[in-house]
């Protein structure tokens, strides 16, 4: 008998394994969330296999769903907020028969063995079945050496390799996908037969393959898995352009070739923990410098002169070609066109930053300084946040912040008429500058109430006296627009 460490099973988990063995069937956890367990991580979804058919599933559970050929049942809890657990598949024991189409089997045969079951698995860290005694692991199933295999950190095929390929090619992307997602080594055979078999990935729709790029790309090691789908030959067949930079040398500001620039930027987006627009605005945002490198006459040095136009022109066709949403294809696109425009802090203005903020979005300006950094990071320099950054993301918060206005007020012009019965004249404005300077000594005093009963005060005194209360408001407006952007700029430890 073999336990996992800390295995803590979901009651809604170990209640639907007892259904199943009260009503007289067998009942295992089968596949990843059993190899998560023994890595002591917390399963995405949990699945159960079963000697039970899908008719014999159905009458045993209150609501289910069955709606597919293979047998699968999704059982479904209505009751809980954990998304993982609100459907649960049951699937029969089966045997599978050639898979014409490379994903899905000709034939599906239900069995009543479970080691029938365990030999059309992928990988041997999934082939693994696990009985339950209450909430822990009484017994596994191991035919292949899954366990061994989790022990020793190696991504193995169950049985031939080339087998399992030619079942579902998108396993090909999957051996690099758990690799780098659980910091495994792929063996030898199965790493040589991705390889000579890497076109297969052709035969997989562009959904799927996205699905699993992505998952590459949020994965904590996203560098080592974009190399590895190079090294085995499949970048090259969803991804081309980015193999376009291998060997594409920069300026002297950079120390890695564009390839290597491109992914040292990705890697530290994952290193930040920065969501997948970000990821792949790192990845792309250089794309089409191999299409425009030229080299200067005067200083022999490369240039990319509009490879940021280009590129965000090129990110959209890539995206577009993954089937990404329209909502990541706009962002990322955008982020590509303006990565650029941060350059010389001394002739930077703060209208141009707010040029920029109406170019890429309000929304995405913070996202835009994070590609900033990634990009630093990407040539080689150590420092993420130098003085250059600090100061734009200062000038950034600056542009952003409502300016000290009389617009902050609760009156406006027009209910000031409108409580003291007189038209449009200079003497409104005085009015609410006086208000105004009151209500920055004492922001209390910011009511409608207050300041209606406060204007029908100032209406009697005198103009020269008015004028005056109306200067003191803007001086204090002034002192107070000082005040912010100083603290602004202290925050950002910048003049």
């Amino acid at each position: 008998m073999k336990t996992a460490q800390n295995s803590p099973i979901p009651g809604e988990i170990v209640s639907a394994v007892q259904t199943i063995e009260k009503a007289g069937f067998e009942a295992y956890l089968i596949g990843g969330c059993v190899r998560d367990i023994f890595l002591g991580r917390v399963p995405r979804d949990w699945d159960i296999t079963t000697n039970a058919k899908p008719e014999d599933i159905q009458k045993l559970f209150p609501k289910t769903v069955y709606e597919n050929t293979f047998g699968t049942v999704a059982v479904i809890n209505e009751t809980t907020t954990d998304e993982t657990l609100k459907s649960i598949e049951v699937t029969p024991y089966r045997l599978e028969s050639t898979y014409s189409d490379r994903r899905h089997p000709d034939q599906v045969h239900f069995s009543d063995k479970i080691e029938d079951d365990l030999k059309r698995r992928d990988l041997t860290i999934n082939a693994l079945a696990a009985s339950l005694s209450g909430e822990a692991i009484k017994d596994i199933v191991d035919m292949y050496g899954g366990l061994r295999d989790i022990k020793d950190k190696i991504i193995r095929m169950v049985g031939n390799p080339v087998d399992r390929f030619n079942e579902d090619a998108l396993r090909i992307m999957r051996v690099v996908r758990l690799s780098v997602e659980l910091g495994f080594e792929i063996e030898k055979e199965t790493f040589v037969a991705v390889k000579s078999h890497n076109k297969l990935i052709k035969d997989v729709s562009m959904e799927r393959i996205r699905d699993e790029f992505t998952k590459i790309v949020l994965s904590s090691n996203p560098k080592r898995g974009i190399e590895l789908l190079h090294e085995t030959g499949i970048l090259k067949h969803i991804v081309p352009e980015l193999e376009q930079g291998i060997g594409v040398t920069q300026t002297q500001a950079h120390a890695f070739d564009v390839w290597e620039h491109l992914l040292r930027s990705l890697q530290h987006a994952a290193d930040k923990g920065w969501d997948l627009d970000i990821r792949l605005s790192a990845l792309f945002h250089d794309i089409s410098k191999p299409a425009t490198r030229d080299v200067s006459r005067e200083t022999k040095q490369p240039t990319f002169y509009n490879h940021e136009m280009k590129g965000s022109r090129e990110t959209r066709k890539i995206l577009e070609r993954m089937k990404f949403s329209r909502a990541t294809i706009e962002k990322v696109a955008k982020m590509v066109r303006w990565h650029m425009f941060f350059s010389d802090t001394e002739t930077i203005t703060l209208s141009a930053v707010r040029r920029m903020i109406v170019n890429v979005g309000r929304e995405n300006i913070w996202d835009l300084m994070n590609l900033r950094v990634c990009d630093r990071i990407g040539t080689g320099r150590p420092k993420e946040n130098p003085y250059r950054l600090r100061k734009y993301k200062a000038m950034i918060e600056e542009a952003l912040r409502s300016p000290t206005s009389v617009g902050m007020l609760k009156i406006d012009g027009t209910r000031l008429m409108e409580v003291a019965k007189i038209p449009a004249s200079p003497k409104i404005g005085h009015i609410l500058h006086a208000l105004f300077g009151e209500v920055l000594d004492d922001p209390k005093l910011n009511t409608s109430e207050y300041l209606e009963d406060r204007a029908l005060e100032l209406l009697k005194i005198t103009d020269n006296e008015l004028v005056e209360l109306a200067k003191h408001g803007r001086e204090r407006k002034d002192e107070e627009e000082v005040k912010k952007i100083g603290e602004i700029r202290k925050k950002h430890f910048v003049s």
